[in-house]
Order: structure tokens, then sequence, then C-alpha cells
């Protein structure tokens, strides 16, 4: 019996635990914690123990797929079809006329390479991944302060904190092993406040819950910055010295609508609540950690909830010191690397700007060609599906990376009507979902055990993940399908790469925080960036000294006023929807649904409804209702229950037999254009017999 255990990292939060895959006779059979890694400390999550077994799945992808035109079947192809009818249709567009979507849930390289091959082959700036559907707030917003949008602490210094202040994140179900560190905090006598509309699991470990209705964060933020500025308890020496802007921000937050009696009527929390909470954040200054997630960031004002986080800490001096910061969850497994990797619309590698002509020069010198594409960002991906379902004249050819938009972005049935209307599209992926069935080509992929590469974690961890099995079939990496596009279309010498290893070489070479990582010296712990040299050992917390990147290396503060959602309750709408993850599945469930032991633990969706609202609606519990909204409508069992704040639902955003998202609004935030997934209006209704 031939069993080996391969170090690997984890594939689906953004914690980036370490595990180790058990392969018996070349097939991953099993999963163990990995004993030292430094995230997770010997432990795994239910998805880090039972999610592996979608690997071996049946239904994986082993072959392409073209569409026949006369049946719309799709039908198994070798792969010179496949690439002779990408290569040939490719060729038709302009570069306005295509939309590339890369993936956070793929390697470093993978998307290091999509971004290459939009911008070398396909001549596009038209590249985006799902981060604009989760934390693209959370890098604009904290770009916009400290000139930098990652997180700016380490793991290890949420167990050192002591306050923990969490808004916008579940992490003991979303994020389980960072929740891990907070209870370290908890322990050792720091206070935990949990700001959720919903009893969570992490909301019932909470010292202090502040259970506010959606939409109310920076109502909430202001209020606390208010108080702290009345009562003298701000760092002057840090605002003065490392900080521009306190004056704007000082007129706004000290405005009377910011009184506590204010935001209790208007958050719906309880004065003694929030006097509780801002007595806190006085007495552990200097040692309060902010955790969010995408409780905060979707919204319409995602990144100005994100921006109020960040004047917050730093007023309170808690920038550039162990045990604060700002700490962004992020939500899918490489979230952070896949912005770092340049796949977003107005940066190349590095968040080297596509406005600064020298940075446009310097990429391109770097790969070897005349020119990239330069000047005003591409399109964002909720842009994108929006110009395809009202003016597909004007998108017509979508290359699609391990993502799926039918069930994961806002508006189901909208998106449905955008992907009928793509004139080509090809996706590629391990599995057939929702969306390949829209696709006149689907290409086999391979998953993380499958594959070399790098993945980049929430405090920015780099680590690796190995090899364990083959691909099924004929299934391939996915860098390795971009450099067989490309060389069918005649630009392979741009894609020259043997292995994984040579795309991540080329990659740091381009990439200043990634300069001086090696495969080598990811052996140990992962590497945090920035790591400018090999000789250099990572940085864990950011902005010690100063804001690099900010002029005179200063945070910018600013005035930032509350702003309501986009659409609001009414008489035909009363209710708010706000949606989420559970600890056993991840984003669309195309993985962990084929996962036994996850799919028996957690089979089907359900609606939250408070007690007393059902009482009112005549509701009982395990009943079938109809959700709906000005959208469309969705049948879901209901789960009364006082663990969500009256007048407000919820429901999880897994499953295609009850999908969240055909109810969910299409607004989104003018900067960063992230969807209010958050917060919409909603009715229900029994269904009848």
């Amino acid at each position: 019996m031939d069993i080996k255990y391969i170090t690997t990292t984890c594939p689906y939060c953004g914690a980036g635990c370490s595990l180790n895959l058990v392969v018996k006779d070349g097939k991953v059979i099993d999963t163990a914690p990995s004993q030292r890694g430094p995230v997770n400390q010997g432990k795994l999550c239910p998805k880090g123990i039972f999610g592996f077994e979608f690997i071996n799945s049946p239904d994986r992808l082993t072959t392409p797929l073209i569409k026949d035109k006369k049946t719309g079947e799709q039908k198994p192809a070798t792969w010179d079809e496949a690439l002779t009818l990408i290569a040939e249709n490719f060729a038709k567009y302009k570069p306005e006329e295509f939309a590339v979507i890369s993936s956070a849930r793929c390697c470093n390289e993978d998307n290091y390479a999509m971004q290459k091959f939009a911008r070398v082959v396909l001549k596009t700036l038209n590249i985006d991944h799902c981060a604009r559907l989760c934390h693209a707030p959370t890098v604009a917003g904290l770009a916009k302060v400290f000139g930098s949008g990652a997180s700016t602490n380490s793991f290890d210094d949420l167990a050192i904190a002591d306050l923990v202040f969490i808004i916008g994140s579940n992490n003991l179900e979303a994020h389980p092993l960072a929740g891990r560190r907070i209870m370290e905090a908890k322990r050792r006598g720091a206070h935990i406040v949990v700001c959720d509309p919903r009893v969570t699991p992490t909301a019932k470990q909470a010292d202090l819950h502040i259970q506010h209705f959606p939409g109310t964060d920076i109502q909430l933020l202001n209020c606390f910055m208010k108080c702290m500025i009345e009562n003298d308890w701000i760092d002057h020496e840090f605002v003065e010295i490392r900080t521009f802007g306190y004056e704007d921000l000082r007129k706004c937050v000290t405005q009377d609508k910011y009184s506590f009696e204010n935001t209790s009527a208007v958050t719906g929390v309880p004065v003694d609540s929030l006097k509780t909470a801002a007595e806190w954040l006085h007495e552990c200054a200097h040692r309060t950690a902010f955790v969010h997630c995408l409780g905060i960031t979707q919204h319409t004002v995602g990144v100005d909830n994100v921006r109020s986080i960040a004047f917050l800490q730093t007023i309170l001096g808690n920038i550039g010191i162990p045990g604060c910061g700002v700490n962004a969850l992020r939500g899918q497994n490489n979230v952070q690397g896949s912005c770092d990797m340049g796949a977003l619309p107005n940066v190349y590698s590095g968040y080297q700007s596509v406005m600064n002509p020298d940075a446009a020069k310097r990429v391109a010198a770097y790969w070897g060609v005349d020119s990239v594409p330069e000047g005003k960002p591409g399109l964002h991906l909720p842009e994108m599906l929006e110009i395809l379902y009202e003016h597909p004249d004007q998108v017509k050819c979508m290359y699609l990376l391990g993502e799926n938009p039918v069930m994961s972005d806002p508006n189901s049935k909208m998106v449905e009507q955008a992907m009928e209307n793509c004139e080509f599209l090809v996706v590629q992926d391990i599995f057939e979902t929702e969306t390949t069935r829209y696709a006149d080509v689907v290409l086999p992929g391979a998953c993380f055990a499958e594959e070399d590469g790098t993945q980049t974690n929430a405090e920015r961890r780099v680590q690796r993940f190995r090899k364990a099995q083959n691909p099924p079939g004929d299934a391939k990496q996915d860098w390795e399908i971009m450099k067989m596009i490309a060389e069918k279309m005649g630009f392979g010498k741009y894609f020259a790469w043997e292995k994984t290893e040579d795309v991540f070489n080329e990659m740091r070479g381009i990439t200043p925080q990634y300069a001086g990582i090696t495969y080598a010296k990811l052996e140990g712990d992962g590497i945090q960036w920035p790591c400018p040299s090999e000789e250099h050992p990572g940085t864990a917390i950011l902005h010690v000294k100063e804001f690099a990147g900010m002029p005179e290396g200063k945070a910018q503060l600013e005035a930032v006023e509350h702003r309501p959602p986009a659409e609001v309750i009414d008489a035909e709408y009363p209710f708010w929807l706000t949606t989420g993850a559970t600890i056993w599945h991840w984003p669309s469930g195309s993985m962990t649904r084929r996962c036994v032991q996850l799919d028996r633990d957690c089979p089907a969706a359900w609606l939250e409804i408070n007690t007393a609202d059902a009482a009112k609606l005549g509701v009982k519990d395990g009943e079938k209702v109809v959700l709906y909204s000005r959208r469309g409508e969705v049948e879901v069992g209901a789960r009364v229950m006082n663990d969500i704040k009256e007048g407000v639902f919820f429901m999880p955003f897994h499953f295609t037999e009850a999908r969240a998202n055909l109810v969910t609004n299409t607004a989104y935030d003018p900067v960063s254009k992230t969807p209010e997934y958050k917060v919409c209006s909603v009715n229900i209704r029994k269904k009848e017999a």
C-alpha cells in the first residue's frame, strides 16, 4: 500500500490553513491537519476535514466540450478542436468587445497568466475577478486611506489584542481558524465586540453584541468617532504627525446626528450598548484589532464603510503596532493574491496603475511586447454583465475562469440572460456548473490538489499548493491552457513557461511586493509580503513608520457621511434581507456540495425569520414560503428563531435549488462597483398548497 502525505494549503476561505492530503495509489483519499501550519496550528474546520471529497468526484470535467450549433448540446471534443475554435473566434473581436473573468479560487500563477493573456493576446483591459463581489471595497478603501489595500496585521495579532472589534464578519463560520485566534484573546481576558444583525455563532461568543440594522455601519462608526473626539480620547501625536485631513473628519463626525441617541434610533441599538463599546475602545487604545468581512464590503457604501473603520483606528493610534490594525478576512482562498497579480481592470501586477504611462511602458518592456493596453480602466465584473444584458452588441465575447456568476452574482435572472446574450463564451472550470451550460466551449481545469502553485491569504501570507495527484482525463492546469490558446493564436513566445515555478518567477520580477519570495523560501511557513529582496524575511505589520505610497507618508482622513442603502423598505417590501455563508459550504456550492459529509450536514437553504415577525405573518417553523423582491422570487423553508433582528431576514447563498441571488440587488458601490448583497428590501408569502 503506497500512502503519502502531501502538505498543501486549503482551497476554501482566506484563512489559508495548512493541511496534508493523504494519497493512496496516486489518489487523494483523506486529509489531515498540518501540525506546523502557522495559521491553523494543527486544527481544521469542517471544510478542511471533509472538503477533499470533490477532488475525485465522478462529475469532474475530463475533456473539452463544444456546443453543437444545431442542437445546442455540448459534446466532448479534442483539445485541438477546442483550441482551434477558440483561436478562430477570439481573433474576430476587438479589444473592447472582450470580457475576461479570472478567479480567486485559482492560484497566483493562474491569475498572473490570465491577466497577461488578456493584455498581451486579447489586448484588453476588461479583466476582473470575484474580489469585485466581495473585498474590492477593502482594496479601494484602505488604499485611499493608507496607500495599500491589504490587511495591516497578522492573525497572530488577533490573539494578543485587548479588544477585538468585529463588524460584518461571522468568522467562526466563515473563517473558523482566524476566529480561533480571537477566542485565544478572549481566554486571555480580551473584550469581544460583534456588530451583526444576526446572533451568529461569533456573536454568541461576544462580550457585547451590537445588533444593528443592515446598512447603518457608517452611522455606527461615526458615532464612536464623535465620542472619541469629544472626550479627548484620540492619539493626538499620531494624528498630528502621521495624518492629513483630521479637521474635515472632526467636523463631520461631531455633528448632532451622530449622537448616541440619534445613532440608536437609526441603527436600532440601545444607547447603553453604544456607550459601552465606546468606553472599551478608549480603555483598549493601542491594543484594539478591528476585523471585518463581507458584511461591511457588500454595500453601495462599501468603500466608505472600510474607510470609516480605518479612520477610527487611525485617530486612536491603532495602526502599525502589534495587536491592532484593520484586519480584512478575505472571502475566498486567493482573493488577496488575485488582486496582487493584477487580475483587475485598473492595475497591472503589483497594483501598478493602468493610468500610469510609466507603469505601462515598464510592463510592456518586461513582457517584451511593443505596448500593453493603458489609460482608462477596463470594465468591472458587474459592468460586464450589465452591458451583456442591456447592450450585447458592445461586449460580445467572454473568457471565464473558475467562477459561476449565474449562482454568485446578484439578480440571477438578469445574469442568465447576459450569459445567453454572449456571442461566444468560453468557460474553464473543474465541473459543469449553472454557468457552463451557456458556454460555446468548456475547458477542463485542474483543482488545487492537482497543481503546484501559490496562494496568498488574508494576512498577506504567500503559501504553497503542492501537487498530490494528476488531473482527471485530459484536464490541465489553468495556466497551461492559457499558454496553449496563446500558442494557437501566434503568441506562444510570450508564454514560454515549462512549469508553474517559471510563472511565479516571471511574476515576482514585475511585482515589487513579491520580489524576494521564492519557492525555496516558501518551504517553511510562507512569507508575508512585502518582501522586497531574497534576504528579506517578509513583513508581518504594515505602516509601522509611514504609509508608503501616500503623500509625505501620511494617512488621508476625510469626512464621510452615513447614507442609506440603495433600496429601502416600504409598504410593499417591508423587510430587510441579508445573505451570507455557512460553515459547511463555500460560495456557489460547486465543490462543497459534492462532498458527502458536508452536504449531509447542511443539505438545504433556509430563511431566518424573527419569532415576532413570523407571528405577525402567520409563518411556522419549517413552513415553505416564497421570498420575493423587485427582481425575482425563490421558494425556501422558514427557520423561525430569535437569532435574527426583528425586521430582518437572512438566507445563505450556496444552494442552486433556492438561489438567494434571485432576489438580491445589482446596485453597486460607485467606487469599487461591488454589489449590495447585504441589504435589499423583500417580502414573503406562504407557498400555495
